[in-house]
């Protein structure tokens, strides 16, 4: 066997459909495309979404809802995770860049903190928003709870 005799194998290959080549071909005439109608014209292009005059389904959906312009997406850091973190890095201040060393923000995002686990650590905490369990829970300890 050499590479100059390899061939591929019997029937798996076709040859291209040569389409308006007259009518010997058996492809001539409106060359496969029918009789009139915009898709026998050339330069037809489909508009997306359109179903043959029919109405469109994103026409015949009725829109619902809407999108609130001034909601505000913030991470949620939970006081369970503050006290692992003061733990493990003996802090006695937590805010944004502490957070963000530690890898749990990348230092653009909205910082929430709240209630859920329990805070032994006596912690200065810098946050954008807390919730009032978190709040409570920060002070109780003897804590700051600041926003920035």
């Amino acid at each position: 066997m050499k590479l100059n005799s390899l061939k591929p194998a019997a029937g798996s290959t076709h040859s291209r459909r040569r389409i308006g080549r007259g009518p010997g071909s058996g492809l001539g005439g409106t060359s496969t495309r029918g009789h009139k109608g915009a898709k026998a014209r050339s330069g037809y292009k489909r508009k997306i979404g359109f179903e043959g005059g029919q109405m469109p389904l994103q026409r015949r959906v009725p829109k619902s809802g809407f999108k609130n312009i001034n909601h505000k997406e913030y991470l949620a850091v939970n006081l369970s995770t503050l006290q692992a973190l003061a733990e493990a890095k003996n802090l006695t201040k937590i805010g944004v860049a502490e957070l963000k060393e530690a890898g749990f923000t990348n230092g653009k995002e909205l910082i929430k903190i709240l209630g859920d686990g329990k805070l032994k650590a006596k912690i200065d905490v810098e946050a954008n928003a807390f919730s009032k369990t978190a709040e409570e829970a920060i002070k109780a300890v003897g804590g700051n709870a600041t926003i920035i």
